[in-house]
């Protein structure tokens, strides 16, 4: 069988506060300096679940796919060292600046280029913008059927079997093979790879392809000339508060002080 893991890489979502920086003028965010990106937990989330099939029916290879800039080489060996076989890293230019939109159609074309593909996990969302539209795109676009929020992943007699979580409790879906999944923390902690893991993968070499490697794709499609969801502003939230301490001698001074406030205010 063939598995494929989608991984994105991310800002470190442990960045202090103060560190985190906004280009508003270009609606990006500033890369901290002295601040590696990470994988997306819940990408190493899902990775988590295809290794626990792959470890219980054995004959299976895992490829894990990354859309991003160089640097996205990192969260593609971190799947590699968690026990992935393959790593594909697609890198274009023109695939910058894109959308959930043309991050799912990049992704889908990739899958269906590698072939042969029995079933694709993702991250239930990416942990930086928290959509959780990619899963659902690349199911759209394979025309596969798809669970989303699955907190237990299990393949058997070539379908694939899904506890979801919902808002008041749990439900299990079938679905024939090839099928996609995203996957949630309910599954638990991805496992840490050994050092001797880690060092085996940094080894490994990640192929890369770029638009002109992908069929039925051109540069209108892709980026920024594709994107269906246009950012209007993104920016730091501020918040300022005024605040007044109500003095008084008893409680009940307190109260009627409060109040003689609040219809100060109009509020009462």
């Amino acid at each position: 069988m063939h598995f494929v893991v989608c991984a994105k890489q991310i800002p470190d979502p442990d960045t202090p506060p103060s560190a985190f920086k906004i280009d508003e003028a270009k609606n990006e965010v500033i890369p901290a300096a002295g601040i590696a990106p990470v994988l997306s937990q819940f990408d190493g989330i899902a990775a988590e679940a295809a290794l626990r099939i792959k470890e219980k029916l054995g004959d299976v290879k895992i490829t894990v796919i990354s859309l991003g800039k160089e640097s996205a080489q990192a969260a593609i060996k971190q799947v590699l060292a968690m026990g992935a076989d393959e790593g594909l890293l697609l890198e274009d230019d023109a695939f910058e600046n894109g959308d959930h939109f043309t991050t799912a159609l990049v992704l889908s074309e990739a899958i269906k280029k590698l072939g042969d593909v029995d079933a694709v996990f993702c991250g239930r969302q990416a942990a930086d913008w928290d959509m959780g539209q990619v899963g659902l795109g690349i199911a759209q676009l394979l025309e596969l059927p798809c669970a989303i929020i699955g907190k237990d992943v299990q393949i058997e007699d070539g379908a694939m079997s899904v506890q979801r979580v919902l808002l008041d409790g749990f439900e299990t879906v079938k679905m024939p093979l090839p099928a996609v999944v995203t996957v949630s923390n309910e599954l638990g902690e991805p496992r840490y790879p050994k050092l001797q893991q880690i060092m085996q993968a940094a080894k490994k070499t990640v192929t890369k392809w770029g638009l002109d490697d992908l069929d039925n794709l051109d540069t209108s499609k892709v980026g920024e000339s594709g994107r269906k969801l246009k950012l209007e502003k993104l920016f730091i939230p501020t918040s300022d508060s005024d605040v007044e301490i109500i003095d008084g001698e008893t409680a009940k001074e307190q109260a009627d002080n409060l109040v003689a406030k609040l219809k100060e205010a109009k509020i009462l």
